[in-house]
């Protein structure tokens, strides 16, 4: 069984690596200094007495497929859709001087995923908002968290410009899905070849 398994494997690789874009990873516009360690991304930009910070982790960041059901028009050979990660991401604004640092949980909404035709829609939204000491990495869940659900729209489209004036816009969120994609399917492959090398270990 195991020998099987290996082969199947060895198969495997070689496809996702004919499909694999991006041999290395894609760059962000706009001076982003990127850091990876294992599945989580660290994105990095120093502007005029602050740094911004975007996290992003790649664990569970593929939508499930929304259409479970057998397309009747795909003809066999078609190739599958191609998966697209899209993982919710925190930016942090720290400005210099200040103990504080600004936190924004945004995630990419389900439903705006590829609706092209609204030009006017942002492709990811904001949750949270809240503040957090700075440099302290466990947040505290004493610190006031501002969810954006009952938010006066006014303000919520201040807080999208104030993300926009530093870099966190639409084309950055369309580039950070390319990334966050690339990365996966690069952590897939490097899974798929531990797998290989554990079941063939005798």
């Amino acid at each position: 069984g195991d020998k099987a398994f290996a082969q199947f494997l060895t198969d495997e690789i070689k496809e996702e690596k004919k499909i694999q874009k991006h041999k290395s990873l894609p760059k962000i516009s706009g001076g982003w200094e990127l850091e990876v360690h294992g599945t989580e991304a660290k994105l990095v930009r120093k502007i005029a007495g602050e740094k911004i910070t975007v996290t992003f982790n790649i664990n569970n960041s593929i939508p499930p497929s929304a259409d479970d059901e057998p397309q009747e028009e795909q003809k066999p050979d078609e190739q599958e859709p191609d998966l697209t990660s899209t993982p919710n991401f925190v930016v942090e604004v720290i400005k210099d001087d200040t103990k504080q640092t600004l936190v924004l949980d945004c995630h990419y909404p389900e439903d705006e995923i590829g609706q092209e035709g609204e030009e006017e829609s942002d492709i990811f939204t904001i949750r949270e908002v809240s503040f957090q000491p700075t440099g302290e990495s466990d947040w505290k869940d004493t610190n006031y968290t501002l969810n954006t659900d009952s938010l006066d729209w006014a303000l919520y489209d201040h807080l999208m410009d104030f993300l926009a004036d530093r870099g966190v816009d639409n084309t950055f969120a369309d580039e950070l899905i390319e990334l966050s994609t690339a990365l996966e399917h690069q952590e897939y492959i490097k899974f798929l070849e531990d797998l290989k090398s554990f079941v063939k270990c005798q």
